[in-house]
């Protein structure tokens, strides 16, 4: 039996910390993902042993039963050695025994966490390791995949909730799923989809990232908005109509006001999935207007004629 350093597998130290182990993992699942290399069999095998290295250290348990058994023998990455010598008495000699056996996973794997009840009397009345108490003849329980994407969305669909038509590649197949965004949800947050009503084994995480168009940006449930108001607005004021993502309003901008300067709208902001709602603040733009009458032109220079004296 080869003997398979999990810790040597994800490039850590046997005093790694769980949140090491974990990054370790993630960084090499990502390098050797089937999907960034799909025709390289070699990264495909590389893959399964970074799972299995990390379906033992990511669990207490396990790693603590196969810390166990590393800690009793000096056995080095790839090693064979005879598993009747360390428990499993006369093993494949004859004995009868169930072998509860995992597929993605190395013989090294299964014969400790596959299920291994062995029946008949042992030639040897003492072992030098009772694998069997050790693990506890415990099956493997297989976690399904998993696997991450984000989904793009505008401020107004997060406010309303929205239904999104998403195509993944997922093993090199093409996926086609219906994704519920629920209203009120918050950018970063993560959205599970089970995969199985689409054909899909395991789950996905889909990340949601708000969609910025320039104008209206979301801080935390607050909405700066750009308003954008023409040169005699600013100066005399005036009363402007603004769409909020619950409907039209009526805004009062008052004189002489500047570029830059807010105007806050209680309660016209973002609502989060707790009811949370925040403040619309208006960002003055002053423009000039796309286009000018003879009139209007006469009468600018006229302002300019004043202002000069």
């Amino acid at each position: 039996m080869e003997y398979k350093d999990y810790y040597k597998i994800l490039g850590v130290e046997k005093t790694a910390s769980q949140d090491e182990i974990k990054k370790a993992y993630r960084k090499l699942a990502k390098k050797y993902h089937p999907d960034l290399n799909p025709n390289d069999p070699k990264a495909q095998e590389k893959f399964k042993e970074i799972n299995e290295a990390y379906e033992v250290l990511g669990d207490e348990e396990k790693k603590k039963k196969y810390d166990a058994f590393g800690s009793g023998y000096n056995f080095t990455n790839g090693q064979h050695f005879d598993p009747s010598q360390f428990g499993f008495e006369n093993f494949g000699n004859g004995y009868s025994y169930t072998y509860t056996t995992n597929g993605d996973f190395s013989d090294f794997f299964n014969m400790f966490f596959g299920g291994m009840d062995f029946k008949g009397k042992s030639k040897s009345t003492k072992s030098a390791f009772d694998l069997g108490n050790l693990f506890g003849g415990r099956r493997s329980q297989r976690k399904s995949p998993s696997y991450e994407s984000e989904l793009n969305i505008t401020i107004e669909e997060g406010y309303n909730g929205t239904t999104k038509n998403v195509n993944l590649n997922i093993g090199g197949s093409s996926k086609s799923l219906t994704v519920t965004v629920p209203k009120g949800i918050l950018p970063g947050k993560k959205l599970k989809v089970k995969g199985e009503k689409w054909g899909i084994e395991g789950d996905i995480l889909f990340k949601i990232n708000f969609i910025e168009d320039g104008k209206n940006k979301l801080e935390g449930v607050d909405i700066i908005s750009k308003l954008d108001i023409l040169t005699w607005q600013s100066v005399l004021g005036d009363k402007v109509v603004v769409a909020t993502l619950d409907g039209k309003i009526k805004v009062n901008i008052p004189k002489l006001i500047s570029s830059g300067t807010k105007i806050r709208v209680p309660k016209k902001g973002y609502k989060d999935m707790k009811g949370n709602q925040g403040d619309l603040y208006l960002e003055i733009n002053i423009v000039n207007p796309p286009s000018l009458s003879d009139e209007e032109i006469k009468l600018y220079e006229k302002l300019r004629e004043i202002s000069k004296k």
